[in-house]
């Protein structure tokens, strides 16, 4: 085995989490998951930690949060106290906003079903992250971040690894080029892949603990 699949193999063992498992969303092609991932990856795309977004998705989804139309018809001070309760207050009230129109948008445009957003993409990956990018809040990281998750159930579009997964790579000594990582991965989901180049990206110790345990 090449030093280099020695890194990756440790990576993903160690830190293969996709974010929708740690923010407890069982990812499926179904309108619920795929909103509570919209969601979550607006709240990672902010200026914060990762670990107050997914805790701030999961406080949305114990208010009742959880799928487009409860998010609209929640008025803005509900959307800020939860939002609060899941320490995300720098971004609360803005967030809150950006949360209720964007729910107002996917009910409107794609009666509140990603999947219709996806049909009018066709399988263009590139019209997916502009389409995505129309909701309040959604920038170009946000739409990265969603993608990243959603090519487990979207395989159009897999392998999707954006700047920052390559980031890790890069960190990790490994090479940055898509379809050599995907190779050098062998059987693991490009989502999971995708998500642990992330982490080694976002935190140091990721990759210098899979750096030790490859050696």
């Amino acid at each position: 085995m090449s030093d280099d699949k020695k890194v990756v193999r440790e990576l993903v063992r160690g830190h293969g989490q996709t974010f929708a498992e740690e923010a407890g969303i069982p990812l499926k092609d179904t309108p619920q998951p795929l909103y509570r991932l919209l969601v979550l990856a607006l709240l990672l795309s902010a200026r914060i930690r990762g670990s107050v977004a997914v805790d701030t998705a999961r406080a949305l989804y114990d208010a009742g949060l959880r799928d487009p139309r409860r998010m609209a018809d929640a008025d803005w001070q509900e959307r800020v106290d939860a939002l609060g309760r899941g320490g995300y207050r720098r971004y609360d009230e803005r967030t809150a906003t950006q949360l209720g129109d964007g729910a107002e948008l996917l009910t409107d445009r794609w009666g509140g079903d990603l999947r219709r957003l996806r049909k009018e993409a066709d399988g263009d990956v590139s019209e997916l992250r502009r389409l995505l990018r129309e909701f309040p809040g959604m920038g170009p990281a946000g739409a990265d971040i969603f993608l990243r998750e959603a090519q487990r159930v979207w395989p159009e579009a897999a392998p999707y690894l954006d700047d920052k997964a390559l980031s890790g790579a890069q960190r990790l000594g490994l090479p940055k080029d898509p379809d050599r990582l995907v190779d050098l991965a062998g059987n693991t989901e490009p989502a999971v892949l995708a998500a642990a180049l992330v982490r080694a990206s976002l935190d140091k110790e990721v990759a210098e603990d899979s750096l030790r345990r490859a050696a």
